[in-house]
C-alpha cells in the first residue's frame, strides 16, 4: 500500500512538533490532500519554479520545504502574486507542499547544527532556550508483584517509557510489601476477600515523556495482573541543559582568531561568501549562531557572553549596535546557513520512515539554494 501525505505529516510532526513553531509561523500541509498517495518526497529550502520543474522530472508527489510557501496567507489563489502562482502550479501538478520551518529550527538537531559541527563547539546550549524540555518529562511509579515486574517493564518500554538519551528500558525498582483488603465484590488476582493480604511487590519507577504518558498508563493497565492498579505520576524539574530552542551558543575547543572562524565557515558551508564585522585578528572562544535570519537574537548572543555571532541577513543598524557593544559578527548568508542542514533533515526522516515502514523515496533538491550570483565589473580584480 502506497504512503499517503498524512503518513508523512504524522512522521514530520512527531520529529518536529507543531507546538515548537513560532506563533507567527505557518507550517504543515499548505497545498494538497492528506489522503493523496506519496511515492517520492523532494526536500528543499524554498519552493520555486525551478524546484517545481525538478519535482516534475523526478516524479515527486510531495515537496517538503523549510520555508513556508504560504507564510503570509493569500486572499485569493491566482497567479497575480508569487506564492499564489507557485501554489496554483503545484496544485495543477498534483503536488502536495508541506513546510517545516521554526519547528525544525528549534529541534535538537536543527538548522544551526552544521555550524556547531564545523567549529567543533563544546558545552552547547540553545541561544534562545524558551523551548526547554523541562516539564515535558514525568516519572511514572507503580507497584507490581515481583514475578510480574519483567513483563510490566517490557510493556512500558514498548509504549515509549524508560528512554533516557540513547538508553531504553531505564527503570529502578526496590522490593517491599504491599497490603490490601478486597471487598466481597472484588475479583483479586491474589489474596482473599474480606481480609488484609500482604504481597511481595516491587516499587517500579520509570521516566516517560508527557506526550507518551497516556499510552504508558494504558500499557501498564494491560500488563499488570491486579484488578486495580496503583500508580503515581510525578512532575520533574529538569535541570539539564535544554536541547530545544532557536540558535546555539558554545565554546571552541581552543581559542582561534575571527579570521580562522570565518575561513572554516567559508570552506564548510554551501556558499563561501561571508561578510565579517570585527577585527579579523580578534581571539574568539565563545560562539553564538543561528541558521537563517537571526539578527533578532543579537541581544541573546551578547547576554550569553559570545565573542562572535554567526547568522544570515544581518541588517546595517543592528550590526552597528552590536559592534558598539563589543560583539563581532559573521553574516554567512540566510540560504547557506540553512541549506547545510537539509542533508541532516533527510537522514533523520529516512531513519524514521524506515522504522515506520514507509516506502517513499526521499530526494534532496539539486536546485541551488542561493538566489545571488557573483558580479564583477569588467576589468575588476
Amino acid at each position: 500500500m502506497a504512503d499517503r501525505v498524512v503518513d508523512w505529516l504524522s512522521l514530520l510532526h512527531e520529529q518536529f512538533p507543531p507546538e515548537d513553531a513560532a506563533a507567527w509561523d505557518k507550517i504543515g500541509l499548505q497545498v494538497g490532500d492528506p489522503t493523496d498517495a506519496v511515492e517520492r518526497v523532494l526536500i528543499c529550502l524554498d519552493v520555486t519554479e525551478a524546484v517545481l520543474d525538478e519535482a516534475r522530472r523526478l516524479g515527486a508527489s510531495l515537496i517538503l520545504a523549510h520555508h513556508p510557501l504560504l507564510l503570509r496567507g493569500l486572499e485569493r489563489l491566482t497567479p497575480d502574486t508569487a506564492p499564489g502562482r507557485l501554489a496554483l502550479r503545484a496544485a495543477r501538478q498534483g503536488l502536495s507542499v508541506v513546510a517545516a520551518h521554526t519547528n525544525f529550527d528549534a529541534a535538537e538537531v536543527a538548522t544551526t547544527t552544521p555550524i556547531v559541527e564545523l567549529l567543533g563547539l563544546e558545552r552547547v546550549r540553545p541561544l534562545d532556550g524558551r523551548l526547554d524540555t523541562g516539564g515535558q518529562i514525568v516519572k511514572l511509579t507503580t507497584f507490581v508483584p515481583s514475578e510480574h515486574t519483567s513483563g510490566v517493564i517490557a510493556a512500558l518500554s514498548d509504549a515509549g517509557a524508560g528512554v533516557i538519551g540513547e538508553y531504553a528500558e531505564c527503570t529502578f525498582r526496590v522490593a517491599g510489601t504491599g497490603t490490601f483488603a478486597p471487598s466481597d465484590a472484588a475479583n483479586p488476582a491474589v489474596g482473599e476477600r474480606g481480609q488484609r493480604n500482604e504481597v511481595s511487590e516491587d516499587r517500579l519507577e520509570v521516566e516517560v515523556r508527557r506526550d507518551r504518558l497516556t499510552a504508558a498508563v494504558a500499557a501498564l493497565w494491560d500488563a499488570h495482573p491486579y484488578e486495580e492498579v496503583a500508580y503515581d505520576v510525578y512532575e520533574l524539574l529538569d535541570d539539564r541543559a535544554p536541547v530545544k530552542g532557536l540558535g546555539r551558543v558554545g565554546d571552541l575547543p581552543a581559542e582561534m582568531s575571527l579570521r580562522v572562524v570565518a575561513d572554516r565557515l567559508a570552506q564548510g558551508l554551501p556558499s563561501p561568501h561571508l561578510r565579517v564585522a570585527g577585527d579579523l585578528d580578534r581571539p574568539i572562544r565563545r560562539v553564538a549562531a543561528c541558521g537563517g535570519a537571526g539578527d533578532s537574537l543579537i541581544g541573546e548572543a551578547i547576554s550569553a557572553g559570545a565573542d562572535v555571532y554567526i547568522t544570515g541577513d544581518l541588517r546595517h543598524h543592528p550590526v552597528i549596535d552590536a559592534r558598539t557593544l563589543g560583539l563581532s559578527l559573521i553574516d554567512a548568508g540566510h540560504d547557506a546557513t540553512e541549506a547545510a542542514a537539509l542533508e541532516g533533515l533527510r537522514a533523520t526522516l529516512i531513519a524514521e520512515a524506515t522504522a515506520r515502514g514507509l516506502s517513499a523515496e526521499l530526494e534532496l533538491s539539486a536546485v541551488p539554494s542561493t538566489i545571488w550570483a557573483d558580479y564583477r565589473p569588467p576589468g575588476a580584480p
